[in-house]
């Protein structure tokens, strides 16, 4: 072996050895210190990576609930309050159980209840459809049918019934990630409470109009009359912009709004069917109360007598 080529071994080598040394110091320097209960906690995450928690991914969330000294405002929907139990086992921290949520469709305007006006040929986007008018019917605010929120879920809780041209939630696929409420442009997709057996009452509605023009582009709109906000006796339905609201957090499930909606924009799900003989009474007693306020009121003071 040559001088020359012995020489530029013995360089080279040492030229990599002194630059290996250097970087090794200089990782050490800037190396960054990872808390190594992120792996604890992404590991008992379902690793879904929805987003629905607010972060990107399950790597994001758990790192975030490392960093929190208050683990309150964090919640996986897709683990549950199992998952958010085992995570404050880790970190050593307390967290409080949450009510599960679901995605209800605030929309039941089928084409029985919404006469289409026009038909819509372009892309197959919600989306789109939105930014270019205001759909096929006389209601601009109902469900647009072109399926986004179908598209968004990884779960397959949500598919386009055909012969009504509306999104339906299967509960118990659904994790209440909030994807489907991001990709709907007229906001008629609503995460609520799921209450015992999964029954909810809300206004299926989500048209601002007043009453008149709101009945003429759907059957089953909500006219804003206020009925329901009167019978309520929870104080739990507020009426704005000639719309009903139902807040699920102070609703008791009586029903008595139902009964009292003339256009049955809200709905009842997963309750047992009502008896022939409240039906009757119910109609009866409206009856009555409408006869009373029509007599005189002479004919009142004798029928007390």
């Amino acid at each position: 072996m040559s001088a020359t080529i012995l020489f530029t071994i013995i360089s080279l080598s040492a030229i990599g050895a002194t630059a290996a040394i250097i970087l090794y110091f200089v990782a050490q320097k800037f190396k960054v210190y990872e808390d190594p209960r992120i792996d604890q906690v992404e590991e008992i995450l379902p690793a879904a990576n929805c987003g629905g928690c607010g972060y990107p991914g399950c790597r994001g969330f758990a790192e975030a609930l490392v960093k929190a000294d208050d683990l309150s405002p964090f919640f996986c929907p897709v683990g549950g309050n199992e998952t958010m139990a085992k995570a404050a086992d880790i970190l050593g921290k307390a967290v409080e159980a949450k009510d599960p949520l679901v995605a209800v469709i605030r929309c039941s305007g089928s084409p029985i209840h919404r006469t289409r006006v026009n038909k819509y040929d372009g892309a197959s986007s919600c989306a789109i459809s939105s930014s270019l008018y205001s759909g096929e019917t006389g209601c601009q605010y109902g469900c647009l049918g072109l399926g986004d929120c179908v598209d968004v879920c990884d779960f397959d809780a949500i598919y386009m019934d055909e012969e009504t041209g509306l999104p339906v939630v299967i509960d118990d696929k659904c994790t209440a990630c909030g994807a489907c409420v991001k990709a709907c442009p007229n906001i008629i997709i609503e995460l609520r409470k799921k209450n015992k057996k999964d029954r909810k009452i809300f206004v299926s509605c989500v048209n601002k109009d007043k009453g008149g023009v709101a009945k003429k582009a759907c059957a089953v709109a909500c006219i804003g009359c206020g009925k329901c906000v009167k019978v309520c006796p929870y104080d739990a339905i507020t009426l704005e912009n000639f719309l009903a609201y139902i807040d699920p957090n102070k609703c008791k499930l009586c029903r008595k709004c139902v009964i009292e909606c003339p256009t049955s924009a809200i709905l009842e799900i997963n309750f047992p069917e009502r008896k022939a003989k409240e039906e009757t009474a119910d109609e009866d007693s409206k009856t009555q109360v409408k006869e009373t306020n029509a007599r005189p009121a002479g004919e009142k003071e004798n029928d007390i007598k």
